[in-house]
C-alpha cells in the first residue's frame, strides 16, 4: 500500500511530540502508532515530560498577550489562511486520518473537509463577536456589553475525529483572541503532529510568536495537569462519560469552565409514515460508519410494529451488502476499529446482549484471513433487544445496532428520552404532527434532534453538543463562541452628575 502522504505531511519515524509553534521538543518517552488497517508501525510521537508541559504552558501565556490585541477581522483572515493550508493537504491529511484511525477514506477526507469549512466559518465569525446595547435606567447614561478572550482553553480530544474536534475548538478559540494547548489522543499521535505541522507554516508566514497554537502529546497525565492548572480557564475535552465527570468536577473545584462532549446513545424512531429507502441509507450509515465509533453513531432503531418486520428484513438484506477491509480502498463501507481493547469490548457487549435476552438478526464476529492481519476488523451486527437492557443503556463504542418495537408515539419519544445520554436523535416520518411534537418541548431530549435524515453526520454551522451525560457543551457554529469568551457589561455616565440606580439618594 501506498503510505507517501506520510513524508508528504513532514512525518518521520521518530516526532517531537511537543509544540509551541515553529519550536518543538522531544524526550525519551515515545508513543508507539500502529495502524489498525494494516497492523504496521507508521511512527513515534515522543511523550511531553512535565517541564516541557510548563514551559509550553509559560510560552502560551506570553502568546495571549501579544494575539488578544490583533483585531479580530485580522485573527480570521489567519484561520482562513489555515483553510488554505488544509485545503493543498485535503488528499495527504485524510488518507493520514484514514490510516492512522481507520475510519473510511470517504469519511477521512470528510473530516478534513470539517476542518476547512470551521476556518472559513471562522473567518467570517471574526466579524461578528456581537455584544448587546442597552438602555440605561439613568439619565445620560449608556450600557453594553462586550465578549473579551478568556486566555489558554486547553483541548482534550478523542481518537474517532482526530483532526476535526481540534479545529472546532482550536479555529473558534483563536477568532475569538485565545490560544490552544491541544492534548491528543494518545491512539492518533500522528494526526496531531500533521496538523502542527501544517500550521507552522501559516504562522511563520504571518510572524506570529510562539505559544499560539501548541500541541502536548501523552497520556493521561497531561489531561490531569491541564485540568488541575488553573493558568487554564477553559477545558474542552471530548471522551467517555466517565472521563468526562472526572474532569467536570476538577476544573469546577477551582471555578474553571469545561466544554464537555461525552458520550452518546443516539436513536432513529421509524414511524409508520417514514419513507423507507431513507430510513435505511441513514440507519446504515450511521451504525456502520465510523465502525460504529462516532459519538453520534445510530445505537437504536425504534421501530413502529406495523413496518417493524419490514424495516428488519430489509436491514438484514442492507447488511449482507457492505463491504468490510482496507479503510483507503473507496470501495469498502467498512473499516477496522481503532485497537484490539475495542474488540474486546464489542465481543463483551455482544455476550451481555445475549446474556441479558437479545437475539441476533445479524450475527457479529471477528474477521480473519488476508486482508484482517491487524485483528481489528469485525461484523457490523443487529439485534433485537428492550430498551431497559442494561447493554442498552451503555454505549458501545462499535458497530452494534438495536432494534426496538414500539406502539405509539408518545411511547415512542419516551424510549428515545429513556437513557442516560442526550446527544443526537432523528425521527424518520412524512407526518408533519409526528414531525412537530417530535421536536418540541414534550419530544426529544438531546441536544441535536433531526427529521428524515440520521443521527450523524453534523453541520458545522449549528452549535454541536448533547444534553445529560453527554455533558451540555457546544462547540462549532451557531453562537457557541461565547464560550470561549468572557462577557462584561459596561455602563458609561457621559453627564455631569451621578445619578445611583434604583433611585437611591446619597448625599455628602
Amino acid at each position: 500500500m501506498n503510505t507517501s502522504f506520510i513524508g508528504e505531511l513532514g512525518l518521520t519515524e521518530k516526532n517531537a511530540g511537543v509544540s509551541t509553534g515553529q519550536m518543538s521538543f522531544s524526550s525519551d518517552v515515545w508513543i508507539d502508532s500502529y495502524s489498525p488497517v494494516d497492523g504496521k508501525y507508521i511512527g513515534s510521537v515522543s511523550q511531553a515530560t512535565k517541564e516541557q508541559y510548563e514551559a509550553t504552558i509559560q510560552k502560551a501565556q506570553e502568546a495571549f498577550k501579544v494575539w488578544r490585541k490583533v483585531p479580530a477581522p485580522k485573527r480570521g483572515d489567519i484561520i482562513r489562511q489555515l483553510g488554505d493550508a488544509l485545503s493543498a493537504n485535503k488528499d495527504a491529511l485524510g488518507r493520514l486520518v484514514s490510516y492512522e484511525m481507520g475510519k473510511s477514506l470517504q469519511e477521512g477526507w470528510g473530516e478534513v473537509q470539517e476542518m476547512i469549512d470551521i476556518c472559513y466559518f471562522g473567518e467570517g465569525l471574526s466579524r461578528q463577536l456581537y455584544g448587546l446595547t442597552m438602555h440605561s435606567e439613568r439619565p445620560n447614561h449608556r450600557m453594553y456589553e462586550q465578549w473579551h478572550p478568556l486566555g489558554i482553553v486547553g483541548v482534550i480530544s478523542a481518537f474517532n475525529f482526530p483532526v476535526a474536534v481540534w479545529s472546532w475548538n482550536a479555529v473558534i478559540a483563536m477568532v475569538c483572541g485565545d490560544v490552544c494547548v491541544w492534548k491528543p489522543s494518545e491512539k492518533t499521535p500522528l494526526c496531531s503532529i500533521a496538523c502542527q505541522n501544517i500550521l507552522q507554516k501559516v504562522l511563520k508566514a504571518n510572524d506570529l510568536p510562539e505559544g499560539i497554537s501548541c500541541i502536548i502529546n501523552g497520556d493521561y497525565k497531561i489531561g490531569e495537569w491541564m485540568t488541575n492548572d488553573a493558568r487554564v480557564p477553559l477545558v474542552s475535552a471530548t471522551g467517555s462519560t466517565r472521563m468526562g465527570k472526572i474532569v467536570s468536577g476538577v476544573v469546577a473545584s477551582r471555578l474553571g469552565k469545561t466544554i464537555l462532549e461525552l458520550g452518546g446513545n443516539n436513536a432513529i424512531i421509524v414511524t409508520p409514515n417514514a419513507d423507507l429507502n431513507i430510513v435505511i441509507l441513514g440507519a446504515c450509515f450511521g451504525a456502520v460508519g465510523t465502525a460504529g465509533q462516532r459519538c453520534t453513531s445510530t445505537r437504536r432503531l425504534i421501530i413502529h410494529e406495523s413496518v417493524y418486520d419490514e424495516v428488519k428484513t430489509k436491514l438484514a438484506k442492507a447488511y449482507q451488502q457492505l463491504n468490510i477491509g482496507n479503510p483507503l480502498d473507496v470501495n469498502n463501507h467498512v473499516g477496522p476499529l481503532i485497537d484490539k481493547m475495542a474488540v474486546d469490548n464489542y465481543l463483551q457487549s455482544i455476550q451481555k446482549v445475549k446474556e441479558q435476552g437479545g437475539k441476533f438478526v445479524v450475527e457479529g464476529g471477528v474477521l480473519e484471513g488476508e486482508g484482517y492481519e491487524s485483528g481489528c476488523y469485525v461484523k457490523p451486527c443487529i439485534a433485537e433487544v428492550e430498551n431497559h437492557y442494561p447493554i442498552v443503556q451503555h454505549e458501545t463504542f462499535a458497530p452494534i445496532l438495536y432494534l426496538i418495537k414500539y406502539k405509539t408515539i408518545e411511547e415512542a419519544i419516551d424510549l428515545q428520552n429513556g437513557v442516560p445520554q442526550g446527544l443526537s436523535s432523528a425521527i424518520m416520518t412524512n407526518n408533519l404532527r409526528e414531525a412537530e411534537l417530535f421536536l418540541s418541548t414534550a419530544g426529544s431530549d438531546c441536544g441535536i434532534a433531526n427529521v428524515n435524515i440520521g443521527t450523524s453526520g453534523a453541520e458545522i454551522g449549528g452549535a454541536f453538543g448533547g444534553e445529560k451525560e453527554t455533558g451540555g457543551g457546544r462547540e462549532s457554529g451557531s453562537d457557541a463562541w461565547k464560550a470561549y469568551m468572557r462577557r462584561q457589561t459596561n455602563t458609561i455616565n457621559y453627564s455631569t452628575e451621578l445619578p445611583l440606580a434604583q433611585g437611591i439618594k446619597f448625599e455628602l
